[in-house]
């Protein structure tokens, strides 16, 4: 068997990869498919560090860099207009600095070892031989034809500068220096051919290489850098009502994107990571280690029933990540579900039919979402209907009642350990289908990369919405674990997860959340990660965690 190529994406979906997996885990992409990467290396790694030299490659002899002598004098420092070199002609370059002195005298006639006079400074001579002038003023007349500028032909038919050719014109110096690849400390600059600038004094130093002029340029913008804060000695006053600070400098207001006007720090969302604690239920949703946003949510209640006896409630959802703005679907399938229990188990309604009719209005809820305007359509036609999964528990003191759309799970763990527990739902997936209708074993439909395909959902796409429910009355106490596959992938078999959750679950049931989070994300988080603790029997009103 060929070794597959190790990716650090999913070349379909861009899904984080680890070592050794076979198909993606958001796309089912057969990595296997994917060809091998070619044998050459790179010039530059990724790091930025060069590859060693092959064998047998002459050493490179780099100079070395002068050091500060005792005086403490730093090195000079080299500048692109002090290194040597040759135009496009072959002529020997010397560049002599930035600004040229006007009183040398430019040399005239060949140059030691047969090269061809050179260009000093800003100085150009009409005494040029014919064939380097011609070539000189070509660089010179390119230059400024990309500034825009046309100037009168010149004396030998050529064009030339703008301005009258002065001992230093600045036109010229600058555009003959810029042709000629020597100067480069500075853009260039372009002249406006209805005010021409005057010739610069040959005792001063023209505007444009001054140092002050650059910073006035009005194509700079220099923007302050952001001014860390330190928090043991700024003034860390309440922000005024209906700001936030930033997290990170303490210092700059958070604007409505969530980003510090200050520093520019991406503050951490609510719903990142959140917990709730109500009597004895308690519920924990985390991001996860990969994902850029937490889709997931959930909803804690209590209530009384007619007979006055507690009934505790969680609701878990799971957004569908394929689908359009499932972080707003799990919120609002959650709420509303929540809200139609607490409405009708205090009237009597029994907890099965409760819920059957609570997870009807979450659908209805989700379904909502998608009634878009048409113009919506027309600028993002590729977008589906928000969707998400939904499983739930109602816990009173004799009866614990389930409910689920999708592949979110409800799992009983006793207190008594040594008695076996059990996972309460089914997937509604294409794995648990193959299980059902005989064609694959659980272990060989799991191993398949369409196992966690969904076949039931809350959205207007949905096929048509059947809400599974069960009652159960356990003869022993313990806790019912209601979450989302962000979870049960690290916990999948009802053994498994009863070895994960603390002993103690049932007198703390927000610490067991919490751990329970944390095995996920000890795991590798590749999933929003959201788990809600439920103790059975329900608890007197006004019982907590210990």
């Amino acid at each position: 068997m060929s070794q597959m190529p190790q990716l650090a994406a999913c070349p379909s979906c861009e899904w984080p990869l680890e070592s050794g997996d076979r198909f993606c885990g958001a796309c089912g992409y057969d990595l296997s498919v994917v060809p091998a990467p070619p044998q050459d290396s790179p010039t530059i790694t990724m790091n930025g560090t060069a590859p060693p030299p092959s064998p047998g490659a002459a050493p490179v002899d780099w100079p070395v860099a002068p050091h500060a002598g005792s005086s403490g004098v730093p090195a000079p420092a080299h500048l692109p207009s002090d290194i040597h070199g040759t135009d496009s002609g072959g002529s020997e370059l010397h560049a002599q600095g930035q600004q040229s002195n006007a009183a040398e005298p430019h040399p005239q006639g060949p140059q030691p070892g047969g090269a061809e006079p050179h260009v000093q400074g800003q100085q150009l001579s009409g005494a040029e031989p014919q064939a380097q002038g011609q070539q000189l003023s070509e660089s010179v007349a390119r230059a400024q034809g990309s500034q825009g500028q046309q100037g009168p032909q010149g004396p030998q038919g050529h064009q030339g500068a703008q301005e009258p050719q002065g001992p230093q014109g600045p036109q010229s110096g600058e555009a003959e220096r810029s042709a000629r690849g020597v100067r480069f400390d500075r853009p260039t600059e372009s002249a406006s051919p209805s005010a021409p600038s005057s010739p610069s004094s040959p005792s001063a130093p023209s505007s444009a290489s001054s140092p002050s002029s650059h910073s006035a340029d009005a194509g700079d913008y220099h923007l302050a850098a952001p001014q860390p804060v330190d928090p043991r000695t700024a003034d860390l006053s309440t922000p005024p009502a209906g700001t936030k600070t930033c997290v990170a400098c303490r210092a700059g207001q958070v604007d409505r994107d969530g980003y510090c006007e200050n520093c520019g720090h991406a503050q951490p969302r609510e719903r990142d990571h959140m917990e709730q604690e109500l009597g004895a239920v308690a519920a924990v949703s985390d991001r996860g280690l990969r994902h850029h946003r937490n889709e997931d949510a959930f909803a804690v209640s209590s209530t009384a029933l007619t007979d006055g006896t507690p009934a505790v409630v969680a609701i878990v959802c799971d957004g569908v990540s394929s689908a359009t703005r499932p972080d707003d679907a799990s919120l609002a399938a959650s709420r509303a579900a929540s809200e139609a229990l607490m409405e009708t188990l205090p009237r009597g309604t029994h907890p099965q039919q409760a819920l059957h009719d609570a997870i009807v209005a979450a659908s209805n809820a989700v379904n909502s979402l998608a009634e878009e305007p048409e113009t919506a359509q027309e600028h993002a036609p590729h977008q589906n209907a928000p969707a998400c999964t939904l499983v739930s528990a109602v816990v009173t003191s004799t009866l614990l009642v389930v409910g689920w759309v999708g592949d979110s799970r409800a799992y009983w763990v006793p207190a008594d350990r040594s008695t076996p527990p059990a996972r309460l739902t089914e997937d509604d997936s294409w794995a648990a289908q193959m299980v059902a209708a005989g064609l694959m074993s659980e272990a060989e439909a799991y191993a398949d990369h369409r196992a966690h395909a969904i076949t039931g959902w809350l959205g207007a796409d949905a096929y048509e919405l059947e809400p599974h429910t069960a009652s159960f009355k356990p003869d022993r106490p313990g806790v019912v674990v209601v979450c989302t596959d962000g979870l049960w992938n690290y916990a999948e078999s009802a053994e498994e997860m009863a070895e994960v959750v603390p002993l103690d679950a049932a007198q703390r049931p927000l610490h067991a959340a919490q751990v329970l989070v944390g095995h996920a994300l000890d795991g590798g988080g590749h999933d929003n990660v959201t788990v809600a603790v439920l103790p059975f029997p329900a608890p007197p009103q006004g019982a907590g965690s210990a």
